[in-house]
């Protein structure tokens, strides 16, 4: 009887090992998220730094774009619109197991999203076409609960999770703005005399500087196509500290405009995406040396974010990097 005891336990466990799904496994060596129209149409995919093994990681008719990293590396979160307009996505880091975030859809689009850096929360734009500013949100990763904290685009979490950096537009012009996820304090640290228009944030893992893209121009009378085209070409990459101090353009404006920058987490290096013989390419910046680097040749290649293992959070969460939780947060604005 106990051997047949044994040799069933044996079984079920065997049983089991067949069966249940593998968790997610983070990559090993550091990796960028990039959008690529290559194989049709917007689609996700991964490569090295050095823009070698590209590697498609969504498989959809739909368009799939704006894909970011979780802190441990063991999720991805992206925008499509496979469901008819455009919404928040998760999958795993080898492109499996797609699952929409929100179980309830919506007719206004979500897009721009964020990660939290302890990997319980997100921030995302809920978004109508034609509106100057959009609604920025958070929500409890996996919950249908969200709140609305700011109007703006283009949300960035800060790595010690107290603040959000985003851009509100205004008329001709857009400005830098962070935000107090606890107090809801704002600050617009860059005048619009420094840099007239200022967005697409990036923070270094520091915290102390952060990347963006702006343009020092005033906007040209819309009449004047050709005037708008050569004022377009001079946006650029710009860096500056936390405090609004150190303001420095990295990228000349001579050429096709560039955009959507991406500090590298050991803070060296910034991606960004500038329109090269007629298609946008994925380029890096190393900001000591100015060595610039194109790591995409194919086709149409945007954005880009940044996964390394050695700079990533441990798989448990970090209570101490946010100081208050996002419940106790909405629990105070609804006294």
């Amino acid at each position: 009887m106990k051997r047949i005891f044994v040799f069933y336990m044996l079984s079920v466990i065997l049983l089991c090992a067949n069966v249940a799904p593998l968790f997610p496994k983070a990559p090993t060596t550091p990796k960028i998220l990039f959008t690529s129209t290559r194989d049709g149409n917007r689609e996700v995919y991964t490569m090295n730094p050095d823009g070698s093994e590209q590697v498609r990681l969504t498989q959809h008719p739909g368009n799939d774009l704006q894909a970011v990293w979780s802190p441990t590396g063991e999720k991805i979160l992206f925008i499509s619109d496979r469901g008819g307009i455009r919404d928040l996505y998760l999958m795993d880091p080898d492109g499996t197991n797609v699952r929409r975030v929100f179980k309830r859809k919506t007719k206004i689009y979500r897009t721009n999203p964020t990660w939290s850096p302890d990997g319980k929360h997100i921030a995302y734009v809920n978004a109508k076409l034609g509106n100057l500013n959009a609604d920025i949100h958070i929500a409890p990763l996996g919950e249908q609960e969200n709140e609305h904290i700011a109007k703006g685009w283009y949300p960035s979490w800060s790595p010690d999770g107290t603040e959000i950096a985003y851009s509100v537009d205004q008329p001709f012009a857009s400005q830098l703005t962070f935000i107090n996820v606890q107090t809801r304090a704002q600050e617009q640290p860059l005048s619009k005399k420094a840099l007239i228009w200022q967005y697409y944030p990036s923070w270094s893992t520091a915290g102390d500087r952060l990347a963006f893209t702006g343009n020092k121009h005033l906007i040209p009378p819309i009449l004047k196509p050709d005037l708008q085209e050569a004022w377009k070409d001079k946006q650029t990459i710009y860096i500056v500290n936390r405090d609004g101090s150190g303001l420095k353009q990295l990228i000349d404006e001579a050429g096709p405009y560039a955009q959507y920058p991406a500090l590298s987490p050991h803070g060296e290096e910034v991606l960004y995406t500038q329109k090269i013989n007629g298609d946008f390419q994925i380029f890096k910046l190393h900001l000591n040396s100015g060595v610039r680097t194109q790591l995409t040749h194919i086709s149409w290649n945007t954005g880009g974010d940044w996964f390394d293992p050695a700079f990533a959070l441990p798989v448990s969460p970090q209570p101490q990097l946010l100081t208050t939780t996002w419940g106790d947060v909405k629990k105070k604005n609804d006294q």
